[in-house]
């Protein structure tokens, strides 16, 4: 499909439906890996647990045999081994009971017993289904001949004596010699049923996760794309009336509306400063734009050239003078060359006199520093001595509107640039530009989903998910993903023999690269992130140690509150989260810091959480 078709299906002119499409993309993806990974991760699980229950019934029937095997059945057989056919019919009168016995506690399960001295089934249950079978020998591609051969345990799948089965085949040792193998199998249709069960409910839960992600996607997008409308159309009134506000919004976004509104006021306010210096300079200042048309008069220019702001903004400055006079003019040298002058004595005509004037001009440039005119202030030299006074407070002045200026320089270029960007994406056509653009929004998107993703998720805490969780591979995963945040060094002490515990694994990843990062901030350059772990009877304990600033004693109590932090930037959630966890766990968290020294964060979990029934899950990492 063309990209114009498509864009005919998908409305992506709006935020919110570049949001939308971005979101569920992120979503989709994750959810896709994760279905194939279990659905593969489920069935290799079904067959290995078929195969522990398979060779669980052939050990059965193997304690069954008796250490004497088969030579102690066949004792009191007069013939012996001598009869082949006596000795088969012995044996299968024997054992035959006991096959039938184990494969009857298991429906659908075919076991026997195979003698290598023989070469012959001795039985197979259940009998009934299977009696035909005694007696014969297996082909020689068997795979029971390579199980008697090299004497170890093996799982087959395939079409053996019985069909398309699952066969779990072990030997018969007696006396360091293999004397046959006993086989325990199971139909593969039946096990394929149960897998298309498992590929079934994967499907199913994906499909869910992605209808949930869509609503929630739906309806947090709605929301932000009408705020960020809002802000939007506030801008736009904004440019024409600084003195107009954006109305006020809820969350990170009312923050941002606040700083807007903040550096509006701050603008205009600045802007009116500039008028009143420029109203209160005693000197001359005319300013003008790249074709010579006058575009600032201040009340001391109005004076000396006689004339009216309203009536000479806008028209050529060369008519501020008489048609028939000679003009010397550094202001229009300035425009015309770029040569800026500083101090310079000029005459200035006028219809009664000539005056004497020291000019100093410059060029005017924007933001990007490209011209857009020139300025001239203008000072009466036959006043010097009169004016020396005003001079003085006029530079003064000047120097706090320049930097005033500045300041209103740079509260005006992001002020502009948000509005430019955010009204540039708005109306933005190009799937080509969103996509270039797009990280910028998606960069400060994340930023606010992760403050509010923080609140919401301390505010609505959600029951922990229990599993199996392998811990030394959970701390080995968190501390390569904290080494790419930071340079600091980050050393590991495990315990080898570590247990897996029953534990939410997400929530612990959570928890655990909060403390590692809290940890990397900390510390100087330079500084040891030290992470640890250690087995006590039923708990396990985990232990971020790091050698940075530390935390001074009147604040460890607070350490856990909520909106607590010593950082500046810090939300105060962290550790706060960090302690809801653990207890979600029955775990005991605790919290050392010396000033100066370092600080030393532990959590100890129970190995078996007894709040939740045991699940039988795959470990987590």
């Amino acid at each position: 499909m063309r990209l114009l078709d498509l864009r005919r299906l998908i409305p992506v002119r709006t935020l919110r439906a570049r949001l939308m499409i971005t979101s569920l993309l992120v979503v989709a993806l994750p959810i896709a890996i994760v279905g194939l990974t279990l659905e593969r991760e489920g069935r290799q699980a079904l067959r290995s647990e078929k195969e522990d229950k398979l060779f669980a019934l052939a050990r059965v029937l193997d304690f069954e045999l008796g250490r004497g095997g088969y030579d102690a059945l066949l004792a009191d057989l007069p013939t012996g081994w001598d009869d082949r056919a006596a000795a088969i019919r012995h044996l299968n009168s024997k054992l035959a009971g006991i096959t039938d016995r184990v494969a009857d506690a298991a429906p659908g399960v075919g076991v026997g017993y195979y003698s290598r001295r023989l070469d012959a089934i001795v039985t197979y249950g259940p009998s009934r289904d299977h009696a035909d079978t005694v007696g014969l020998s297996i082909p020689p591609n068997h795979p029971g001949r390579d199980v008697m051969k090299i004497g170890r345990p093996r799982a087959e799948m395939g079409t053996l004596v019985r069909g398309p089965i699952l066969n779990a085949m072990l030997p018969i040792v007696r006396n360091d010699e293999t004397v046959g193998y006993i086989w325990s199998n199971e139909f593969s249709d039946a096990i394929e049923a149960q897998a298309s069960a498992i590929d079934a409910a994967v499907i199913f839960a994906s499909a869910i996760g992605l209808v949930v992600a869509f609503g929630i996607i739906s309806v947090m997008s709605r929301r932000l794309s009408r705020e960020v409308g809002v802000i939007v159309h506030g801008l736009a009134a904004m440019k024409r009336d600084l003195r107009r506000p954006i109305p006020p919004l809820r969350d990170e976004l009312g923050e941002i509306v606040e700083a807007i509104n903040g550096m509006a006021k701050a603008l205009d306010d600045a802007r009116s400063l500039n008028e009143n210096i420029l109203a209160s300079v005693a000197d001359a200042i005319v300013s003008v734009d790249l074709d010579g048309r006058v575009t600032a008069v201040n009340p001391a220019a109005e004076q000396l050239y006689g004339v009216q702001a309203g009536a000479v903004i806008g028209k050529p400055y060369r008519s501020l003078f008489p048609d028939d006079a000679t003009i010397d003019s550094a202001l229009l040298d300035t425009l015309e060359t770029g040569r800026g002058h500083t101090a310079v004595t000029i005459d200035l005509p006028r219809a009664d006199q000539t005056l004497r004037i020291n000019a100093t001009s410059s060029v005017l440039r924007d933001r990007d520093g490209q011209r857009i005119g020139a300025v001239v202030v203008l000072k009466d030299v036959s006043e010097r001595e009169r004016l020396m006074i005003q001079v003085m407070r006029a530079d003064r002045l000047a120097a706090l509107g320049e930097l005033t200026a500045g300041i209103a320089h740079e509260v005006r270029n992001p002020l502009t640039s948000i509005r430019g960007f955010i009204q540039y994406l708005d109306e933005c056509e190009s799937l080509e530009e969103w996509r270039a653009y797009g990280p910028l929004i998606i960069r400060q998107v994340d930023s606010l989903n992760h403050l509010v993703g923080e609140l919401l998720a301390f505010g609505r805490p959600q029951p922990p998910r229990i599993g199996k969780v392998d811990v030394a591979q959970l701390i080995k995963e968190m501390t390569f993903l904290a080494r790419g945040k930071s340079e600091a060094c980050i050393a590991l002490d495990c315990d080898g023999s570590f247990p897996t515990i029953e534990a939410d694994g997400e929530a612990l990843k959570q928890a655990l690269l909060n403390l590692i990062i809290n940890a990397i901030q900390a510390i100087p350059d330079g500084g040891t992130v030290t992470v640890s772990t250690r087995t006590e009877d039923d708990r396990v304990a985990i232990v971020v140690k790091d050698d940075g600033v530390g935390v001074a004693p009147e604040n460890l109590d607070k350490v856990f509150d909520p909106f607590f932090s010593t950082k500046p930037s810090g939300t105060g959630l962290g550790l706060a989260m960090v302690h809801r966890i653990v207890d979600a766990h029955d775990g005991v968290i605790t919290f050392d810091s010396t000033p100066g020294k370092g600080t030393v964060v532990e959590i100890r979990l129970p190995i078996v959480h007894r709040d939740q029934p045991h699940q039988q899950v795959e470990p987590v990492s």
